[in-house]
């Protein structure tokens, strides 16, 4: 599990003692969340205060050293407290030795935690962006554009309102194929497949072998998130295409993504490449089994690498390319933001939580390790795994904004996406699930308005 959301607790305070003589205070499921992983992805977002200081064009602009002040982040990795913050807090202090910093742990929810402290009025000084509207970001948090990050920011667009950016993802994540490569050694596999024949093909050789080539966990549905969200946007190219359900009544159709991408994942089944007992797959289970190699490959997201070190092999076991959906020989993959860096619009000290957020971003090495692909376009990631993946040339394709209308419609209509994947795979005739499901999605569209 990439970031861990904890249940109603208590709250930890961890301060960075430092001696200020002489200063004073300053500064959906759908498409744009990673669907495909046993936990929410969560989002976040930033604000700084015009109120109490005039913005810097950057936070450093008059020397590290003018800038101080007493923050809080509110945060959910309260894994992280008295270990890797600790090392964070002492290397940000070598850059800002006047700032001190408290973390504070969320123990609850913290999209409703978050909630109920905006409606409170008693906002941490850096936080991440809860679910809200944009139009609400200038309510709560301050513009982030002075901080000289916008030419380089993945997501720019997801937590910005009329021209200002108000919040930063802390990372980006992808979906491709974690694989054994002891397990593909001994199959014979000596390169990563390109394109989907070349795919079929190891499969093959693997199933030969005796090993299970890819661990679907068709049981639990929510593995098969991507296969609904994440592989017909980048078969249609267009990462607006989730969105395109709006123009039509009948949104699934065999010769589209949606069509294209599921017929991948049944055609697997038929072969023979998934689990014998798709319908009693374990997953908890599977991970130990990829990890001695009993299955071979999962389509998941790069968060699933370390779950599944984790689970009995070793880092240089495991591998990660992208998945090659069709015989072109072009790779793409999607990219998605995790939560958002926001800083408070009424923070006593907006420089210091300016600072803060910008560190973070680009000296923290916060991404390696939470396993994340960087939010800084174009800047390499130290993970091996990430290393091989963007090795291939993939093209990342980032998310857009779940359309609200779309949303409505789909809530209404009841539509489950990897529901409907597991129908597809297992029906004598697939097109009568879409048939199924347009049915539901017009009536749904046409009841609303739309």
């Amino acid at each position: 599990m990439r970031n861990k959301l904890y249940s109603l607790g208590f709250v930890i305070m961890i301060t960075s003692a430092l001696s200020l003589s002489g200063c004073g205070s300053d500064n959906n499921n759908g498409n744009t969340a990673s669907p495909a992983t046993d936990e929410p992805a969560a989002t976040s977002s930033a604000n700084a205060s015009a109120e109490t200081n005039s913005p810097a064009t950057e936070p450093a602009a008059g020397g590290a050293s003018d800038i101080s002040g007493k923050i809080t982040f509110l945060t959910n990795r309260t894994d992280m407290i008295g270990k890797e913050y600790d090392d964070y807090l002492k290397r940000f202090n070598e850059k800002y030795p006047n700032v001190t910093v408290e973390f504070e742990a969320s123990q609850t929810d913290y999209n409703q935690q978050a909630k109920v402290r905006m409606a409170s009025g008693e906002l941490p000084d850096v936080m991440f962006v809860p679910t809200i509207p944009n139009s609400d970001l200038p309510k709560y948090f301050a513009p982030l554009d002075d901080l000289g990050l916008n030419d380089q920011l993945t997501f720019k667009d997801f937590k910005s309102f009329d021209g200002q950016l108000y919040g930063i993802t802390t990372g980006n994540s992808t979906t491709g194929i974690v694989y054994n490569k002891q397990a593909f050694a001994d199959a014979g596999i000596t390169e990563v497949p390109k394109t989907w024949d070349e795919f079929l093909a190891a499969c093959e050789k693997l199933k030969a072998k005796g090993v299970i080539p890819l661990a679907s966990n068709f049981k639990d549905k929510w593995p098969l998130n991507d296969w609904v969200y994440s592989v017909p946007r980048i078969i249609e190219n267009n990462p607006d295409f989730p969105n395109e359900k709006l123009n039509t009544d009948t949104p699934f159709t065999m010769d589209n993504g949606y069509g294209k991408s599921l017929s991948l994942l049944r055609e697997l089944n038929e072969k023979g490449y998934l689990e014998k007992d798709i319908n009693s797959t374990n997953w908890e289970q599977s991970k130990k089994d990829i990890a001695s190699g009993k299955f071979a490959m999962y389509y998941l997201g790069n968060w699933v690498i370390n779950q599944v070190i984790g689970a009995g092999t070793t880092s240089d076991n495991v591998g990660f390319f992208p998945l090659p959906y069709d015989n072109s020989g072009t790779l793409t993959a999607p990219l998605s933001p995790d939560f958002f860096y926001a800083v408070a619009k009424n923070s006593k000290n907006v420089d210091a939580a300016k600072a803060f957020v910008k560190w973070m971003i680009e000296d923290s090495g916060y991404e390696d390790f939470a396993g994340f692909i960087s939010p800084l376009k174009g800047k390499e990631s130290n993970l091996s795994q990430l290393k091989e993946f963007q090795s291939t040339g993939v093209v990342l394709q980032e998310g857009t904004v779940d359309d609200a209308k779309v949303t409505e419609i789909t809530n209404k209509a009841q539509l489950d996406l990897p529901a409907m994947a597991q129908e597809f795979v297992l029906a004598k005739d697939p097109q009568t699930v879409f048939d199924k499901w347009n049915k539901a999605w017009s009536k749904a569209k046409k009841d609303l308005g739309y």
